[in-house]
């Protein structure tokens, strides 16, 4: 099993790539999906956000995290970023495993994890390949400044957070251009899927035996180690 990191800048167009993905029948695990549930009321990772950054990032009615607060804090403050990262990452690679596991168990050939931070948190060192979603600066802030409804001193401030496009670039073994329109993106996603599947001749040797990436996946998770520096 080809274990497939996807990523982006925010605003790129990566969820709308993860999307198309499942819709092709592929196995897609979405790390901001499990990002909301390690922080669930609850759990050991919410208790520490709130120990940290204070009870008012906890909507007191509902008991839930409530994210622009915390946002507003941490995009502001790389330092205080690092922080959640610390808080919230080890329980995310557990969940990561889990479901890569699961996909292994099911004889899957191919799974895909999409992950905005995959590039800063070190998981592109454990992916088979790594696939960047890719657009120029002046689009990503246009479109994010449209999606999210910010002014263009929020918009830059959160794509300031994210590791320069570059460096995601220089790392990349596929990239998908989204410059253009959706129908272009989903087409270079169309031609890319077959070229992502492992040789025939190694599909067994993947069915009887977890890949490096697996086994990288349980050492991190055994002893919850992640980068403290981005």
């Amino acid at each position: 099993m080809k274990i497939i990191g996807l990523t982006g800048g925010i605003a790129t167009g990566k969820s709308s790539v993860s999307r198309h993905l499942r819709s092709l029948g592929l196995p897609v695990i979405d790390c901001d999906a499990l990002a909301r549930e390690v922080v669930e009321p609850g759990t050991p990772a919410l208790r520490s956000i709130a120990a940290t950054f204070g009870p008012d990032v906890i909507n007191p009615s509902s008991g839930c995290l409530d994210r622009a607060k915390l946002g507003a804090i941490i995009f502001a403050d790389a330092a205080k970023r690092r922080q959640l990262n610390a808080i919230t990452h080890p329980a995310i690679r557990r969940a990561i495993l889990a479901r890569v596991i699961e996909c292994w168990l099911r004889g899957e050939h191919i799974v895909i994890i999409d992950a905005p931070l995959l590039i800063e948190s070190g998981l592109h060192k454990f992916m088979s390949e790594v696939v960047v979603v890719y657009c120029p600066d002046d689009i990503q802030l246009k479109r994010l400044m449209l999606r999210d409804g910010l002014d263009e001193a929020a918009a830059r401030a959160r794509m300031a957070a994210q590791a320069p496009m570059s460096a995601k670039l220089s790392l990349a073994t596929r990239v998908l251009d989204n410059s253009g329109s959706l129908e272009e993106l989903f087409r270079q996603v169309d031609e890319l899927v077959p070229r992502l599947y492992p040789a025939f001749l190694r599909v067994w040797a993947w069915r009887l035996l977890p890949p490096a990436a697996v086994l990288g996946l349980v050492y991190l998770a055994a002893v919850a180690i992640l980068p403290r520096v981005w």
